[in-house]
Order: structure tokens, then sequence, then C-alpha cells
């Protein structure tokens, strides 16, 4: 074997790749384990503690040394189902972006086709922009759209007479603003809200946000954050000269009473916080001369200073070797950890007694690149009877991203009339001691800008120590202030601690119980050989967590079911490759020349298994969202690392094996010839089969005309609820009661124990209100209590699906179906380049998809367990149409190979069939039979949340190995009405196999 080296030394880079990328996580264990070993059930104190060890050093290999935060960010993160917290899906209202973009028209034409946009958007795939637009065509308006929008605040942008199609132009471009500034600013409010790990991305294409925040508690608190309006605001500023004695007055007042105050109270402040050497170090860089310490004395800079440790003043080394105060409205700076130390002090009664009416203390909003650990305090001067800003964003009519005469990164700034009147008084006065004018969104600081003049016309550049993505980030919160639109929630999930906890305890046990059978039953069939298998198995879930960890992907319940899947599915190339190390063997070749040519001939049946599973990864990765996701991505990098596995590591130890003089056995005496010389009639009988499939499709087709499904909420909308009672209970009696207090049917269903329920309600479907969201929970726990009062209750998790985003995972799952069959088609024409290998690959996947469908049908309410139709199905009915392509393909790959020989047209190509399914028939059965091992343990361990996505595979799995063996190459036989398959055959016609 060539390459032994290089392929030795991938596997040390790889294993310490990915021993590193893990290593992170234990990192971030150990420190939260010491959190919650010092916080003894404090969540507060817990909390506080990391904080404080967020910009600490815990990580350090000497060539790089990697804080809290930084080692938090690289981390194997665990998903809301293992970690509980909540998911949430904000939708963000382009209805009203439009109507404040036309000034609120009252022309009853405008609002109808806006109002009938809405309304399709919850069906359709196309954007409330181009559907307002074919509305408004459709209802035969005949007032020009240019008329609504050729605004005085939108004049650069839209004059009258423009076409329609620059009026959908620019609304398109306003509603991705408006997205990408929505994003930015739930971005800050949970950046500040202090969730560890917090996922928020745009599901591109839409109007909506995803936002994921494991381990919050507080749903309420949430919801309330992330629907909050958001205002842009101008405040004038007071001077760091100004407001520094303010401070040294408060540092002094909390010296004397945290040093009169119990040595309890004092530790409970500063507790976990690493002290200084002194302030005066850190702002001098460590130089204690007489000197500067005579300037320290005149700043008042000490060694019990508790304010000043945790605020540095804003202050710099002056041309005379002097500290000196910093100009502008700068007026201190704080490490991260220590920013909760220094709100805790300013909300202390006696310091609020010092600070003026009139005074604001506010954050920036993110640290400066050249000290991404530190942040800005800045004093903002409240002004009126409101104690309000100078000017709202409101006045603004655009803002973009530039550059000036030095090429340096700028945001220009434009007002309307009425802002840019206002705007030349508030910067004449600003000007005149180049006071400083401070941006503020949600109570943060943007930009505080010096005013270098007088700025007349309402347009202004804006500069300072900017990146290009800072400009960008100004300019869109700039435009956020100048249309601001709601935000709603659209979806939410919670998820409990509790059964989140139970998640991880049942996708731990199935791992380990799937590795364990997969481990005994290669050894008990493939002898030594199983070992190395074995080795190949162990090394494979290695990598696949690290390469997930170093991705930053997120581990969710399908995402473990996924790695239990490929446990089971790794085998599988080794099963190819040892099967045909037997055939070797047994047309009396010596082990070295069997085992390189049963490597060399697996290959391909290998490459293109593989492969059409890694398009089905993708596809699901595409049209997933959420645990899906997780599931696709664990299958993809699954695969990738189980051909780098199963067919270099492997071969790797039998040349060392061989070298080394180790005895390798395939096999065992009971195993040797397990359906060595199978010679089963396939095609002969092969309308047998044909008939029991058929009506096996037409019993599954009535069902679901006729029975129909239970749809996930995911799939119709609605609110579920996960509930626990302390005693089992009747879920007859639940639902009598839940239908009496909703005036609707309730889907009530045991979930796992007798005492567990999932509980689905369409009540109030329509409305995702906070208002809403409450009065269900309060009705769905009056129901719950009126069954047994002595028999208490409690909601483990819950899930929200507004109409719009239901109709959204139904099309997307449609689609992502549809494609998938398409997809593989296309490969396997491409790869066979012949259309019956399609055509037949296409009516096995078919038929699988269509009785797994039927069966979901015929048990939901038989089985004890959820048989919903949901998004987790249907990742399950992709990875069996994967699953079923999988095998038919190595049954074609032997098929080809038959076919290609000299004189194989001579042949008959029944027999030619029938050979090539008998001669991979071992490799089927093998490869299944493992695999439903593996998924047997996901059914039994893996827990309820994924019982019935196992359950979903296993019999797919089942279904699909039936139909690979019986329905794929006897359907290409047909196809070819039994004219041969050999390439550029001119011989005579075979025969044709009579049944």
């Amino acid at each position: 074997m060539q390459g032994k080296g290089l392929i030795k030394l991938l596997v040390i880079v790889v294993s310490l790749a990915c021993l590193y990328s893990l290593s992170f996580t234990w990192v971030t264990r150990k420190v939260e384990q010491d959190a919650e070993n010092f916080a003894k059930g404090d969540l507060a104190k817990e909390k506080s503690y990391l904080d404080s060890m967020a910009g600490e050093v815990v990580y350090n290999l000497g060539f790089a040394k990697y804080t809290y935060r930084e080692a938090k960010a690289n981390e194997l993160a665990l998903g809301l189902d293992l970690k509980g917290g909540m998911n949430v899906t904000m939708e963000i209202s382009l209805d009203e972006l439009i109507r404040n973009l036309a000034n609120n028209p009252k022309d009853e034409k405008f609002n109808k086709a806006l109002e009938q946009a809405v309304a399709k958007s919850k069906t359709s795939q196309k954007t409330v922009v181009a559907l307002f637009m074919e509305e408004y065509k459709s209802i035969g308006a005949s007032t020009p759209l240019s008329t609504f929008f050729s605004t005085k605040d939108n004049a650069s942008l839209i004059k009258p007479g423009d076409s329609d199609s620059k009026v959908e132009s620019f609304l398109q471009k306003e509603a991705d603003n408006a997205i990408q500034n929505s994003y930015k600013v739930l971005r800050t409010r949970i950046d500040k809200f202090g969730v560890a790990s917090p996922n928020i991305q745009i599901q591109q294409g839409t109007n909506r946000i995803l936002v994921e925040l494991p381990g919050v508690k507080d749903e309420s608190r949430v919801r309330n954050l992330l629907q909050g309006s958001a205002k842009l605001e101008f405040y004038e500023t007071f001077t760091n000269q100004e407001v520094y004695p303010l401070l040294e007055n408060i540092d002094r007042t909390l010296a004397t009473t945290l040093k009169a105050a119990p040595a309890a109270t004092n530790n409970a402040v500063t507790d976990t916080t690493k002290k200084s050497d002194d302030l005066l170090s850190n702002l001098t860089g460590g130089q204690k001369d007489s000197k500067a310490k005579k300037d320290s004395a005149a700043l008042n800079l000490g060694q019990k200073n508790p304010f000043f440790e945790a605020l540095r003043p804003a202050v710099y080394m002056g041309e005379n070797q002097q500290m000196a105060l910093m100009p502008g409205a700068m007026v201190g700076i704080a490490s991260l950890k220590d920013t909760a130390k220094v709100n805790a002090y300013l909300q202390r009664p006696e310091v609020k007694s010092i600070l003026p009416g009139n005074l604001k203390l506010l954050w920036a909003v993110k640290p400066e690149q050249k000290t991404p650990e530190q942040l800005s305090l800045y004093a903002i001067k409240a002004v009126g009877a409101d104690n309000g800003a100078v000017l709202t964003g409101d006045v603004i009519t655009d803002a973009n991203a530039n550059f000036d005469e030095k090429n340096q990164p700028v945001v220009g700034m434009q007002m309307n009339n009425e802002g840019a009147r206002e705007w030349k008084k508030i910067t004449a006065k600003a000007a005149q001691n180049r006071d400083a004018i401070a941006i503020v969104l949600d109570n943060v600081v943007y930009s505080a800008p010096s005013v270098n003049g007088e700025i007349p016309n309402g347009s202004s550049s804006i500069s300072g120590s900017f990146t290009v993505e800072d400009t960008k980030d100004l300019a869109n919160v700039l435009k956020a202030g100048r249309l601001p639109t709601t935000a709603k929630i659209v979806e939410e999930a919670v998820v409990g601690p509790t059964l989140g906890q139970a998640a991880i305890d049942a996708g731990v046990n199935s791992a380990v119980i799937g590795i364990i059978v997969v481990m005994i039953f290669m050894i008990a069939y493939y002898n030594t050989a199983g070992i190395v298998a074995n080795i190949a198995v162990l090394l494979n879930v290695f990598i696949i967590m690290g390469v997930l960890a170093s991705l930053n992907a997120v581990l969710t319940l399908p995402g473990i079911a996924g790695i239990v899947l490929t446990m089971g599915t790794a085998v599988d190339a080794n099963v190819l490759i040892y099967e045909r190390i037997r055939e070797e063997l047994g047309l009396g070749k010596s082990i070295r020349q069997a085992v390189a040519d049963g490597y060399k001939h697996a290959l391909p049946s290998i490459l293109d298994s593989q492969i059409t599973t890694f398009l089905i990864g993708i596809i699901l990765f595409l049209f997933g969202s959420g645990p899906i996701l997780g599931f696709a991505t664990t299958l993809m990098v699954g695969i990738i690392t189980s051909l780098f596995t199963a067919i270099l590591v492997t071969r790797v130890i039998f040349e060392w094996m061989l070298e080394k003089d180790i005895k390798i056995k395939v096999s065992f005496p009971w195993s040797a010839n397990t359906l060595h010389n199978a010679n089963f009639k396939f095609v002969q009988k092969r309308k047998v089969f044909y008939a029991i499939s058929v009506v096996a499709v037409l019993i599954s087709a009535a069902s679901i005309f006729t029975k129909g499904f239970s749809l996930g909420v995911d799939f119709q909308g609605g609110r579920t609820y996960t509930v626990r009672y302390d005693k089992p209970v009747d879920p007859e009696a639940v639902r009598t009661s839940l239908d009496d207090i909703f005036q609707k049917t309730t889907e009530v269903k045991v979930f796992g124990a007798s005492n567990q329920l999932r509980i689905t309600t369409t009540y109030h479907i329509e409305e995702t209100s906070d208002a809403a969201d409450k009065e269900v929970l309060d009705k769905l726990n009056q129901g719950l209590s009126k069954v047994d009062a002595s028999n208490k209750h409690e909601i483990l998790s819950s899930q929200k699906v507004g109409p719009s985003i239901a109709s959204d995972i139904k099309s997307r799952a449609t689609s992502s179906a549809i494609f998938s069959i398409i997809i593989v088609a296309a490969y396997i024409l491409i790869r066979f380049r012949k259309w019956e290998y399609s055509v037949g690959a296409a009516i096995a996947t078919i038929h699988d998809a269509i009785i797994l469908l039927g069966l979901f049908s015929i048990l939901d309410g038989i089985v004890p367990f959820s048989l919903d139709i949901d998004q987790h199905f249907v990742a399950a009915i992709l990875t069996v149409i994967a699953y079923s392509v999988n095998d038919t393909v190595v049954v074609f790959d032997r098929l080809r190979e038959f076919v290609s020989k000299p004189n194989a047209h001579n042949e008959d190509l029944g027999e030619v069939v029938n050979h090539a399914i008998n001669s991979t028939l071992s490799r089927t059965i093998i490869t299944s039979l493992t695999i439903i091992f593996v998924l047997a343990v996901l059914f039994i361990f893996g827990g309820e949340v994924i019982r019935g996505f196992s359950f979903a595979i296993l019999i797919g799995v089942i279904v699909g190995t039936y139909s690979s063996i019986i329905l794929a190459a006897p359907s290409v036989y047909d196809l070819r009405k039994g004219k041969h398959l050999a390439e550029g055959n001119t011989a005579k016609k075979a025969e044709v196999v009579r049944p």
C-alpha cells in the first residue's frame, strides 16, 4: 500500500486537532463546575462567578492563552433540547414598514393590496414586497405606486413617475435593511442580557430571525426584551472634566460605606473579582516612580478606591508626562467582567444621591477592536421636563457607510427639513466647545462624535476610529431610527432543564449502548477483522465530536441520534470491504492479495453509496431548521469521517498486521458461508413481489387519504406543552377538561411515562402576542388542575408555531422530499449512464416513502408513542431515502461490474441481475442488521423526544432493505424489456426470463 506514512501522519494530525477542539469543552466545563460548587445553588452567585471569569485566562497552552469567554466560544455547545432554554423565531412586520415608507396613506386599494399580501404571505414562499406588488396590480389600481413612496423623506430615492420595478427594488432594499437593523438590535440586546452561547441568525430569504437562548429561565423577560420597540435618540453629553469630580465623590462615598458595612456585604459585591495592584499601575503601564505617584495624588487615586478599581477614569499621559483627563464624553473604562459591579454600585442609594437627575451613565455598544476586554462608559445629558433626548431618529432620511478624502471609514447621515432645523441648533451649541453628541439606541451608546462646527443642512459626516464593519453597523442603526418596525414572536419553544437533563441521559445511554452493540456484533461476525472495524468506529466517533467542536456546531438530541446512526452506517464500508475480501479468498487468493483486491473492488460501491447519503444530508441542511440542522451536520460529518477511518485507517492497520505476521480472519466457522452461495430467483419471482408491494402501497395510500396523519405543531400551527403530573393521570380526563376550557378539540397524548402528557391546542392559533400566550397558559393550567386538584402538574416544555411558520415548514418539507428524489436520480443517471438505473432507484424510494407514510397513518393512536408528522419525521424519511438508495447503489454497482465483463452480453440479463443481487445479499443483510440493532437501541433508550424519529428510520430501513433487493434491480430488468445493459451491445438479444 502506498502512502502509509502519510496516512499515519494524517491520523495523528487529525487526532491532535480534534483533541485540541474538544479540550475547550473540558476547560469550560471545569470552570462551570467550579462556579456551581462555589454558588451552592445560588444562580445569581453562579452567574456572578462566571461573569468575573469572562476575561480571566483559564486555558494556557504556552503558545496561546484563552480567557473563559474565548474558550466558551470554542466549546461544543449543547442545543436547547439538551440544555434547556428558549428558541424563538421573530418576524419583522414588513407591512408596517411599507406603510411607514408611504406615510400611512388612506388609499383604499393600497391598504387592501397590503392586507391581501400579508394574508397570502402565510402560505406563499414569496416576499411580502413581491406579493404586495402583485396584489396592487391585480385589484386594478390605477394610481402609480411611486405616487405613494415619493415622499420628502424618500426624495433622493424615489421620484414621481418612477416605474413599479424601481419601487419594488426600493421596497425590497428597505425591507432587507429593516431585517438587518432588527438583527443588530436583537444581537445587542441579547449580548447585554448575558446569555451564554446565544445563536442569532437571519433565516435567509425570509423576514424572520432565529434566536436560540440556551439556559434561560425567565421566559417573560426574554419576550419583553425581544419584542420591545427600539428607539434611536440623539443626546447632548457632559464632558469628562465635568463628571470626574462626581465619580471621585462616588469613590470616596463607597470607600466609607463599604468599609463600614459588614464583611459579608463587601464580599458579596467583590467576590470572585481579581483586584488590580493599584489603579496607577494600570494607567501608567506599571511605572511607579515618584512623579507618577504625585500625578496619582493629583487625581486622588489610591489603594482604597472601590469604584475606581472597577471603573478606571478616562485619563491619558500628556506631553509633559503627567496624567490628564481625556477630552470628550467618555468618563471611564471597565473590564467586561466588572461592568455588572459598576452597575451595582451606581444603583446604590448613596450613589444615586450624588448624581444629578439629568446625568445618565450609559455603556458603549461593544468594546473597541484594540481593547476587546474593555467597555467604555459615557456621560449623557438629558434635557427637558421629561429628561429626554434633544432629537429622535425619525428625522433621518438616509444613512450610509462611506470613505472620506483620506480613505478612512465614515458614516454619512441625512435628515429631513424638520430634523435639519433642529440639528443646526444642536450642532451650533455643541460646536462652541467641541462637545460630543451621543447616538443612543436601547440605552446603549453606538457613537459619541465631537462636533467640529454647525451643520446647517442636515447632512452630516460621522468619523472616528471606525472599521468598515463599524460604519455599516452605525449606518444600519441610524436607518433603524428612521423606520422603526415591529418584531413579533411567531414561533417559540421552551425546554425546561429537567427535560433537558433527561434528554442528555437518554442520548448518552443510547450512544454507549449503540457502540457496544455494534462492536459485539462486528467481532462476533468478522473475527479479528471486526476488531479492526471497531477501532475505526471508536476513532470515527472521536473525530466526529472533534470536527463538530471545531465547526462550533450545536449538539442536539437528533445530532446524538445522528452520531449513533453513523456508528451503524460507518460499518457499512467495512462490511463491503470484508465481504469482498471473503469473495477474493474464496477464489483462492492469499490474504495479502485478497485484502488489496477487496479494498480496490469495494471502493466504487462505498463511494457511490456514501455520496448519495451525503447529498441527502445537504438537502436536510438546506431545508431543515433547529435540531434538524444538527442531525444533518452530524450525518454529513459522519459520512466524511467514516470514509476516512473505514478505508484508510483500517487499511493501514491491516498492512501493519500483515507486516507483523498477525493472522487476519474475516469470519468464524459459523459465519464463513452465510449466504455465500445464495441463488434466489428474484427476477423470476418479481411479479409476486410487485403484487405485494402494490397491495402495501394501496393500503398505505388508502389510510393516508382517509385517516390522514397526526400533524405536529410545527406543521399545523398552535401551541404544544409537555406536562408532568406527580401521579399517573387519565389522558381522556385531561382531554375532556381542556376541551371544555378551550371550547376546541385538544390533542392529548401520553409522552413517555404514564404521568407525562403532550398537549396540543389550536386555541388562539392566529394570535402570537404575549397576552394571547398568557391566556392560553392560564386556561391550560386551569384545565389541568380541574382533573385532580391533589395531583400537582408541572410544564416541562412548550412550543408555539404561528400559521405562517407552519405553512413555510410544510412547504420546505415537501420541497426537500421531492428534491431529494430528483437529485439522487440525477446522480445515479450521471454515475451509471443509464436512465433505467435512475428510474429503478426512484421507484424503490417512492415505494419506501409511501409505505412509511402509510404505516405512520395506520399505527397512529395504536402504538403507545407519538407518531406525529413533523420536522423530525421529514429528517427520518429523507434518511430512509438515503439508506434505500445506499443499498440500491451497491446492487447497481455489482450489476454494472457484471455487465461490463467481456462477453457479458451473451449472458441472460435476468440471470445477471439475479447474480448481482445474490452476490451482494450478505452485505445488504449484515449492514441492515447492524443498523437495525443500533436503531433498536435508539428506539428503546433514546428517550421519548426521538422515539417516533427512531421508529420511522427503523421501519424505513427494513422496508428499504426489501425494496433494494426486490424492486430496484428487477425494475431495471423490466425497464430494459430484457435487453442487455452491456455498453455498445450489438450482439443478439438475450432471452427474456419468463416468470
